[in-house]
């Protein structure tokens, strides 16, 4: 009987362990978490902080959807060390767990803003479910606040302002939104459903630290031009940690985030690793790619789950992601790699619909749409086809895209 050890109960995690079981029924599978609930979902945990949503619809699996399936599931368990010579993996408790098959699928942690008093009361990440406990009761009881991270994680904190009545700051480095997929105009449009929610983009900002009171609660963040904000609340989202500590020198190779191959195999034997931690091999680009989507976690370790049970190179992990953001009275989706191209083609259509396509050696490799989400399957099967279109970006820029109007691959 093959015995899998899967460590991490995100989306990742959970996708492989069910995978596992239904492609090898006689095995054993163990899941270990360092979290005190099972998988919940991600992308509501930020409609529960906003104060939109109670906590019964963002649990996914309870105890029992683990006990039904006779997967070991290990909470609160924090994994301190692992051995590949004697295949054991080393928990805080002192025990031992051995393995046949192993996923790593641990994720990463809130990266905390390098200047003075950036753990201080009041001053919140975004991440786990209890996160978004805290994150709801502090805004609750906040007048004004602080975000930090122009991305699409620090966007959430605007919108948790703008639901809970506080009046935000919103400190950029930058002159704009996601400067790294988005022109001027497309990131105006999101700058105004900012405002509009009580939130104030602030540019060439940052922050140079933090004040606090004489308990130890955030009182204000003043940035490096000496501006000076007051907040009793604060959001900082400027990136991961990737939990890769406990692994210790075992000779996985690492480059900001586990390698792996399209199979979700590393360059240990009977290692794999999937999910936000990977950088992986993306086939539609050729090349090594991240990415921290839902979806694209969910379908490497369901990838993972196939090729550890088959023993096998058995599936390839070919995937568009997307990402979608409704905040706003407008909807918001990225997809693919929006800031990994060479060239671009984008377009305004009103106050609340905008479109950029990205391009990589003539082919669409990401993009961001801006109200209207409709071209996004269209975009996606290009992608999927990798078809070079980028001297056709009129027919991509058309408000319905129609891809008979593109000239056929054979004629390009």
């Amino acid at each position: 009987m093959t015995e899998y050890v899967i460590i991490g109960d995100g989306i990742s995690g959970s996708s492989a362990a069910e995978t596992l079981r239904e492609e090898d029924p006689e095995s054993s599978i163990t899941v270990i978490t360092d979290e005190g609930e099972p998988l919940y979902n991600r992308i509501l945990i930020k409609e529960h902080a906003k104060g939109k949503l109670p906590e019964a619809p963002i649990s996914i699996h309870d105890e029992g959807w683990y006990e039904e399936r006779d997967i070991d599931l290990s909470l609160n368990t924090h994994v301190t060390g692992l051995d590949t010579d004697a295949k054991t993996i080393h928990t805080h408790e002192g025990a031992d767990i051995s393995y046949d098959k192993l996923l790593i699928a641990t994720g990463g942690t809130p990266t905390q803003l390098p200047v003075d008093n950036s753990d201080a009361d009041g001053i919140h990440h975004f991440w786990t479910f209890q996160d978004a406990r805290k994150i709801r009761e502090s805004a609750d009881a906040a007048d004004e606040g602080v975000i930090v991270g122009a991305g699409l994680l620090g966007i959430d904190f605007a919108a948790v302002c703008g639901a809970q009545g506080v009046e935000g700051k919103y400190l950029m480095r930058g002159d704009r939104w996601w400067r790294y997929a988005l022109s001027n105009e497309g990131a105006e449009i999101m700058h105004e459903g900012m405002r509009e929610k009580g939130v104030e983009p602030v540019f060439d900002s940052g922050v140079d630290h933090f004040e606090t009171d004489d308990d130890g609660r955030v009182v204000a963040a003043v940035d490096p031009n000496g501006d000076r904000y007051e907040c009793d609340f604060a959001g900082v989202a400027i990136g991961l940690t990737f939990n890769t500590e406990f692994l210790g020198d075992i000779g996985l190779e690492q480059e900001n985030g586990i390698l792996v191959d399209e199979y979700m195999q590393t360059n240990l034997e009977d290692v794999y690793a999937a999910g936000d931690i990977t950088r992986f091999h993306d086939v539609l680009l050729g090349e090594r790619a991240q990415n921290g989507s839902w979806g694209s976690a969910k379908e490497q370790g369901r990838v993972a789950g196939v090729n550890m049970a088959a023993d096998d190179e058995a599936e390839g992990f070919q995937w568009v992601s997307s990402y979608s953001i409704t905040h706003f009275d407008f909807p918001f989706l990225s997809f693919g790699h929006p800031t990994l191209g060479d060239d671009y083609a984008e377009r305004k259509y009103s106050d609340t619909e905008w479109r950029r396509v990205a391009f990589k050696d003539g082919k669409i490799v990401g993009g961001v749409l801006i109200g209207d989400l409709s071209p996004q399957s269209k975009f996606k099967q290009l992608m999927r086809e990798q078809r070079v279109v980028a001297d056709q970006k009129e027919v991509l820029l058309e408000q319905t895209v129609d891809l008979d109007n593109l000239a056929p691959p054979q004629e390009q």
